[in-house]
């Protein structure tokens, strides 16, 4: 009983171990800061097309994340400005950081976005991103949190920049992969359907990534 007892104590640290995460995508710098304000961003080119053939491609693809936008205090989501050679709009989105049977854990990110093209050069920014978390119901009552004070560096990292706080770990993650797949998106909408790359390896036809 002794011997068992003692494997256990060795076997469990290497267990825990197994199942932590590892957050090193998530760390210094993940989340990129201008003038204290958080904001994501991605510029890439676009080859064989016109400035007017991009646009209108990220035109279609900006309302298509209006369209499914969910719920937000006030007219929130929407296309704010639409020129020939931009595009600003507004996106509330849920951030979904469990989903079990008779548990959901979710917030409502908003954050406003600007689309500019210029020649076959895009850039995409991600910003005045806000939490809207632990509401009701009836959608009430629920905690409205800056991205600025809650996964910036300053407010989401120890001292040593080594680890996550717990308390806003979630939020960071799951921002970061959604600023990723948001950009993502952007370059896929270049990429025929029938020719859709291999998921180990994304190729988007015409795409060049700065």
């Amino acid at each position: 009983m002794k011997r068992i007892l003692i494997t256990l104590f060795l076997v469990l640290p290497l267990t825990v171990a197994a199942k932590s995460k590892d957050d090193s995508k998530y760390l210094a710098g993940a989340v990129p800061e201008v003038d204290g304000q958080i904001v994501f961003s991605k510029s890439f080119s676009v080859t064989g097309k016109t400035q007017e053939e991009i646009l209108s491609v990220l035109g279609a693809w900006a309302d298509g994340l209006v369209e499914a936008s969910i719920p937000a205090p006030g007219n929130y989501a929407r296309i704010m400005e639409s020129t020939d050679s931009s595009i600003v709009a507004r996106v509330c989105e849920w951030l979904v950081f469990l989903k079990k049977p008779l548990y959901l854990d979710r917030a409502r990110l908003r954050f406003q976005m600007d689309v500019n093209v210029e020649g076959d050069h895009v850039s995409i920014s991600a910003y005045t991103l806000t939490y809207y978390y632990s509401e009701d119901n009836d959608g009430e009552n629920g905690q409205l949190i800056k991205a600025e004070e809650w996964i910036s560096d300053k407010e989401a990292l120890n001292k040593a920049q080594t680890k996550l706080y717990p308390k806003s770990a979630k939020f960071r993650r799951r921002t970061v992969d959604r600023m990723e797949s948001l950009f993502e998106s952007a370059m896929d909408a270049f990429t025929p359907t029938e020719e859709a790359a291999p998921v180990e390896k994304p190729v988007r036809q015409g795409i060049v990534e700065d």
